[in-house]
């Protein structure tokens, strides 16, 4: 139980408060900071996504190296550039797409738990079901944007690879595959896309809220007056996050690696390459582990995902709360919230990147 020891303790959000809905969010406020905070997010976790990307399409060579050596392959050979690859067409492309992804999972998410208010089930469950609910019409919706921007940035991360276009920035990408296959070839691997991440998206988001209300649970709040701290708010919503993405990573690593393949090479004989051609050729190439290309950064990369992602969505949604917005008292805790924020998370991802620079050096296929 949260117990106030300080003479004038910060404002502590109710357990009900927990969960934001989108009438209660000021949307100007929500996507701004989202802009920031979620652009910042994508540049730390972006150098992991190009070393995913390069061992899913390379050959047999770098496609067997362990994820830690694939980095310093790239960083010795291109320096910082290198493991960059495609940010900055990721980073600015990506902002309307987060828009469109936030505001249809917000609305998505309230319409469904006013919907389900009249169900007859457990807390944990009915707020499972919104949120994957939510998750999975979100990612529909955002299909339609980022398949497009997926083609155009991988192929950017996989340049002087074998089996790929050599293409001078992102219009280039774009004047290329627009010539060769029309408005088509940005949309490869689009079903691929929406019937495996569409499913995997509803997975996240429901283990996620399931989650965090069994822990709140187990932490002994039962009554949603209850007030956490800040520090076990965030400590709650990474540690959900975190087995969430984890968990998410080995169910959609292999049909990830032949989306990746699918829309970024282009040496396929015999017409336009499918998904049945590109899962027979990485068999070919390396037997059943080839759709586990890349797993160990992708594994790193999701579940860290998971945990500030979900950090970063709960400090938006909670900032951008109508609530927050009206109470001065709130405003003022802003760097107070931060400050006991940054630390657990900061712990929890030191903790996890020891045990994922373990895994590198341990199992081979990572």
């Amino acid at each position: 139980m949260a117990v106030e020891t300080d003479a004038s303790p910060p404002p502590e959000l109710a357990l009900a408060d927990t969960d934001i809905n989108w009438d209660r969010l000021d949307k100007m406020r929500f996507h701004i900071i989202g802009a920031v905070l979620f652009t910042a997010q994508s540049a730390l976790l972006h150098p992991a996504s190009v070393v995913k990307t390069r061992m899913q399409v390379a050959g047999s060579g770098m496609s067997q190296m362990r994820g830690m050596d694939v980095f310093k392959h790239i960083f010795r050979n291109d320096g910082i550039p290198g493991v960059f690859r495609g940010f900055g067409t990721s980073a600015i492309g990506s902002l309307p797409g987060r828009v469109l992804a936030l505001t249809s999972l917000e609305v998505s998410k309230d319409m469904t738990l006013k919907y389900m208010e009249c169900c007859d089930m457990p807390e944990a469950t009915r707020v499972g079901v919104a949120n994957g609910v939510a998750g999975m019409l979100s990612n529909l919706v955002s299909c339609v944007y980022y398949v497009p921007l997926d083609v155009i940035c991988q192929r950017l991360m996989v340049q002087g690879l074998p089996g790929t276009a050599s293409c001078n920035g992102p219009f280039d990408v774009v004047h290329k595959v627009m010539k060769v296959e029309g408005v088509r070839g940005l949309y490869r691997g689009f079903g691929l896309t929406a019937l495996t991440q569409s499913p995997a998206s509803a997975l996240w988001w429901g283990a996620y809220g399931a989650a965090q209300h069994v822990i709140w649970r187990s932490l002994g709040y039962k009554d949603e007056m209850e007030k956490p701290s800040h520090a076990e708010m965030v400590t709650v919503q990474a540690t959900a996050g975190l087995l969430a993405g984890a968990c998410s990573s080995i169910i959609t690593t292999p049909l990830d690696t032949v989306k990746t393949r699918l829309q970024v090479m282009d040496n396929f004989s015999g017409g336009r390459p499918s998904v049945l051609n590109t899962a027979k050729t990485l068999v070919e190439e390396d037997g059943w582990w080839g759709f586990y290309r890349g797993f160990g950064p992708r594994f790193l990369s999701m579940s860290l995902y998971g945990t500030t992602m979900i950090v970063t969505y709960e400090l938006i949604s909670t900032f951008s709360s109508h609530l927050f917005v009206e109470d001065e008292q709130e405003q003022l805790h802003v760097l107070h919230v931060l400050s006991r924020t940054i630390p657990c998370v900061s712990n929890i991802c030191f903790f996890s990147g020891v045990a994922f620079h373990t895994l590198f050096h341990h199992l081979p296929f990572l």
